[in-house]
């Protein structure tokens, strides 16, 4: 599949998409909530017995991921489209 097609036809579907990512985090928290899959013993620190927490602090990191890079791109990495012509 072109990969271009792909872009169009998930941008098509987006709140589609963003219920499968959801419903995905939250599957991901549950498994992680039962104890007879997730072996939680050899955690390193106290935080990190709690249910879903590797879940939740990866989906955090990504959301902040993409506010900084937005934020970085509207400080002025990114230019007029007429930069070079003046």
């Amino acid at each position: 599949m072109n990969l271009l097609r792909l872009i169009e036809f998930l941008r098509s579907r987006r709140q589609t998409v963003i219920y499968v990512c959801l419903g995905v985090l939250a599957l991901v928290a549950l498994i992680d909530a039962i104890p007879a899959l997730v072996d939680k013993h050899d955690a390193h620190t106290k935080i990190e017995h709690l249910p879903a927490f590797w879940s939740v602090y990866g989906f955090v990191a990504c959301v902040l991921i993409v506010l900084v890079s937005k934020a970085f791109g509207k400080a002025g990495i990114m230019t007029r489209e007429n930069y070079y012509d003046e």
